[in-house]
């Protein structure tokens, strides 16, 4: 199994004046830490290392996470530094971590999904990135995906087209020579890697029939603590 990096070092802005304390992965969900939950899933899925990518208020994540042993993963660490980097700026840093290939996952993610398919889903289509992507019609958030023959064609976070019926699920296996041309140290977003590497037509899909759910809203939060306190294992 190849190893998840979970992006967890923004500000999360949306969630303030919460989110001014504590970050986001140590938002109480269910009476306990998000990231308990995240990492406990990660386990029940057959992952056995985590990469946390950390910045805001990241220390306190380490301290009640340490070194993974309470939930059976090995967790390791990446932080951003003096300023923040972006998604793509963290991923970027922590590359001394990685592996050549391994799986993207938001901080506010929870995702009850088959990753092992996923992953060799990835390498059946050697492309060196593969999006996992939801047909949401605009329903749970803007869609902003437009695919052909399992192929990534289209994606824009900041235009309406009704082209677009697919949305970002929150799940990406990524090469990690993707990162070579982009700059050290410097932030920038993950979605600017996306993009390029969807013009360069090397982007797969991978179509997720069961929804997301995610911990960047008041509203998220709510769905998913409702769903992780009603949920069965899945995998």
């Amino acid at each position: 199994m190849l190893p998840v990096v979970i992006l967890a070092g923004g500000l999360a802005t949306r969630l303030y004046p919460i989110t001014k304390t504590i970050p986001k992965s140590m938002i109480e969900i269910a009476g306990r830490p998000f990231i308990d939950h995240q990492l406990e899933l990660l386990k029940e899925k057959g992952v056995e290392e985590v990469i946390l990518c950390l910045g805001n208020l990241g220390e306190s994540v380490e301290a009640h996470v340490g070194d993974g042993s309470q939930f059976g993963i090995n967790v390791r660490y990446s932080y951003d530094g003096e300023k923040l980097l972006g998604t793509g700026g963290a991923l970027k840093k922590a590359g001394k971590l990685l592996p050549d290939d391994f799986v993207i996952l938001y901080g506010d993610s929870y995702l009850d999904i088959d990753i092992e398919q996923i992953i060799q889903h990835y390498y059946e289509e050697e492309l060196p990135v593969l999006m996992t992507v939801y047909k949401n019609n605009d329903a749970f958030d803007k869609s902003n995906i437009v695919l052909k023959d399992s192929r990534v064609v289209r994606y824009e976070k900041n235009v309406s087209d009704p082209e677009m019926i697919y949305i970002d699920y929150g799940l990406i296996v990524i090469r990690k020579e993707i990162f070579s041309g982009y700059p050290a140290d410097e932030p920038f977003d993950l979605s600017l890697v996306i993009s390029d590497s969807v013009n360069l037509g090397i982007v797969s899909a991978f179509v997720v029939e069961n929804r997301f759910y995610e911990t960047g809203s008041v509203q998220g939060i709510k769905e998913t603590e409702d769903y992780i306190i009603n949920r069965k294992p899945r995998f």
